[in-house]
């Protein structure tokens, strides 16, 4: 008999915790379950990709970042019915909210999920880390199981209370159908972007925000820029283009502007990435398991990341790992797949793209949440 699931997200906006929920229903086995979401937002840019795999989208309407009564007493109703036998959240507001709700609805099972590894009063809301709390000492009487996507989380959830009982850490998964080396498109890539096939080129693939920390990339960039002559930074995510005036400002004072590609969300990731002879997650804190270095790796595209979260366990030996806000050792770590030979930089990125393999499939991370919504339905 199919079993159907709920899951709750706060929004469905372009993040890579978003994207991981649509991975991981993309491959969910629809002939043991029957997904749906409900975003406690009406934000739901990518509702469009869920409609494509058949998976049903409810919005609540409850405004963002502000936990409201209404939305528990909204979210009971919507339980009640679509009367799932388990309900999955996604991200704090919606663990607290979804297992309040859950538990007024007829003591439903509820599965947490945890995509956070970063607390930090000085880079992290105020009400996110009352959220967090406030879920840490819930998490002994709402969730049934607790799925951290990354160790880095699971160590600073269990020192904030966390039950760490119930606590486990499943990884983001890649599909290596999608992600995979792509010669031509690396060629096709360089041509539409002006930039000549010899030309050593560094990305980033992040939406424009603080923690991503596209200052340190920057300023890495301009003492790369001071080593080598040709090369080009593509950068791609929200906010990257040539309106964002404090990211153009950066680039101006840095004097590389002509060196950089400024793409802003495009759907065509993994034919970017293959342009890249380098991919670079310059992050100074926030990361937990990041989308977009696996991504890369998938690729075959080798990675120098900064040590936040679990990016250092990602790259494991298949790349170089600096201190976040460090912005001459990131520059050094460039420069040392710079000097690599070609075949040497290529060797590593086969590799890079075999951990993935091994160790971070899509398929088997999908088996994992799939194993554990069995063992609580049965």
């Amino acid at each position: 008999m199919k079993r159907k699931i709920t899951f709750v997200i706060t929004g469905l906006g372009t993040g890579g915790a978003e994207m991981m929920l649509f991975k991981l229903l993309s491959r969910m086995d629809k002939n043991d379950f029957v997904p749906e979401v409900i975003s406690m937002t009406d934000y739901v840019p990518l509702k469009v990709i869920f409609d494509e795999i058949g998976v049903p989208v409810k919005t609540l309407g409850m405004r963002r970042g502000v936990p409201e009564l209404k939305g528990i007493y909204r979210l009971v109703k919507a339980f009640r019915w679509s009367d799932p036998d388990l309900v999955q959240t996604w991200m704090y507001h919606a663990d607290l909210i979804g297992g309040i709700a859950a538990k007024l609805s007829g003591n439903l099972s509820v599965v947490w999920n945890i995509r956070n590894s970063n607390l930090d009063p000085s880079s992290s809301k105020k009400t996110t880390i009352m959220t967090a709390k406030t879920c840490a000492i819930m998490s002994k009487y709402l969730p049934r199981k607790i799925i951290c996507c990354a160790e880095e989380a699971r160590r600073v959830h269990e020192k904030i209370g966390y039950d760490s009982k119930k606590i486990t850490t499943i990884p983001n998964g890649f599909d290596l159908d999608s992600f995979k080396p792509d010669p031509v498109g690396r060629n096709e890539v360089r041509e539409e972007l002006g930039i000549s096939k010899d030309s050593f080129i560094v990305g980033l693939v992040a939406r424009y925000d603080p923690q991503k920390d596209h200052k340190n990339f920057v300023h890495a960039a301009q003492m790369f820029k001071s080593l080598i002559t040709k090369v080009d930074f593509v950068l791609c995510g929200d906010g990257i283009n040539y309106d964002n005036e404090e990211l153009t400002s950066m680039l101006d004072s840095s004097g590389v502007r002509d060196r950089f590609h400024l793409l802003g969300r495009r759907s065509d990731i993994p034919r970017i990435v293959s342009s890249f002879d380098l991919k670079c997650s310059s992050s100074s804190y926030g990361e937990a398991f990041s989308n977009s270095i696996g991504e890369a790796m998938a690729c075959g595209v080798p990675c120098v990341v900064t040590d936040v979260g679990d990016s250092a366990y990602i790259v494991g030996d298949t790349g170089k790992v600096v201190k976040p806000r460090d912005s001459e050792s990131l520059c050094m770590a460039w420069y040392g797949f710079w000097k690599m030979h070609k075949e040497e930089r290529m060797n590593l990125g086969n590799q890079a793209r075999q951990r993935i393999l091994e160790m971070f499939s899509l398929d088997t991370v999908v088996e994992k949440y799939e194993n554990i919504y069995r063992d609580i339905l049965n």
